[in-house]
């Protein structure tokens, strides 16, 4: 017994006739005829009665084709299932991006995309770089937003979007008056600094070394987000991705563009050797839609 077979007699059943069956799957009546007979044979049961050329169903064949519908109705559910994931994927996808990016571009982009997908779930972490990476090189998430900084082997790392460092400062911080907050400005400043394995970080300080610039270094933290709530606090001034600065611009944080003008550069990332879903397609493009629009954005 094989999967044609049960076809046709499904066929043969709910459209009453071997010419009608032979009409919907698109073979010939003979086809049919072979097919019911091959049936009855590896069944061991009568299934219809052949009268004037006609296929009468048996008592055997009414209750064959109870059960031969229950499974018919899984079979058309599992095709269904194998178009959505042929286009689309699973019916879940997950991200996991750099804290600069996780709230602002990501959430922005997530909004749209779920207005989109509405039945398709959502799993989203925001983490260090080097946990964004091991989390897409696994497998374990479909996309990862890190920054310059990680080792690329293992994923399939774009270009994604680069953002010029701003200087973040306390409201009534006196550098505020400057349009631009040049290195030597920041001699002797409070000063909150991201973690010394940062590339932007490693940029920073060889600037301050070229011009012998001294800030006064308070806390360190690898999260933008960190400098600009300490900065908000009033610990001190700190470089910051710009678009981290959104939330607490307006209250006790400003932001001025630093120079000379260093970049945040940040990646995409996908899993290696696995081309990425019409759903996944569709998240990128959300993504990279917003990127492109924000901040200070090169």
């Amino acid at each position: 017994m094989n999967l044609r077979q049960i076809e046709v007699f499904h066929a043969v059943m709910t459209n009453g006739t071997a010419s009608r069956a032979a009409e919907v799957l698109r073979i010939s009546q003979p086809a049919v005829s072979k097919a019911i007979q091959e049936l009855e044979r590896t069944t061991g049961l009568a299934l219809f009665h052949r009268t004037n050329g006609r296929l009468i169903a048996t008592s055997e064949a009414q209750l064959f084709f109870r059960e031969v519908e229950q499974s018919f109705t899984g079979l058309i559910h599992l095709r269904s299932a194998a178009a959505r994931i042929r286009d689309f994927g699973s019916g879940e996808i997950r991200i996991a991006s750099l804290s600069a990016l996780s709230t602002n571009i990501v959430p922005k982009a997530l909004f749209n995309f779920q207005q989109r997908h509405p039945e398709v779930a959502i799993t989203f972490q925001a983490r260090m770089s080097s946990v964004v990476k091991d989390l897409v090189a696994s497998g374990q998430f479909d996309v990862g937003l890190a920054a310059d900084e990680i080792d690329l082997a293992g994923v399939d790392a774009r270009p994604f979007a680069n953002y010029r460092t701003a200087i973040a400062l306390p409201a009534n911080h006196h550098l505020t008056k400057r349009s631009v907050i040049h290195a030597a400005e920041l001699h002797g400043e409070p000063f909150i600094a991201l973690a010394p394995e940062d590339t932007t970080r490693r940029q920073v300080d060889a600037i301050f070394d070229e011009r012998a610039v001294k800030p006064k270094i308070v806390l360190e933290t690898p999260y933008s987000t960190t400098i600009c709530a300490m900065v908000n606090a009033g610990l001190g001034c700190g470089v910051v991705n710009p678009l981290t600065a959104e939330p607490y611009l307006g209250k006790n944080l400003v932001v001025r563009p630093f120079e000379p003008a260093l970049y945040f550069r940040t990646l995409l990332l996908l899993p290696p050797n696995r081309q990425p879903s019409r759903i996944v397609e569709d998240l990128i493009s959300e993504l990279k839609k917003h990127a492109s629009g924000e901040g200070y954005s090169s």
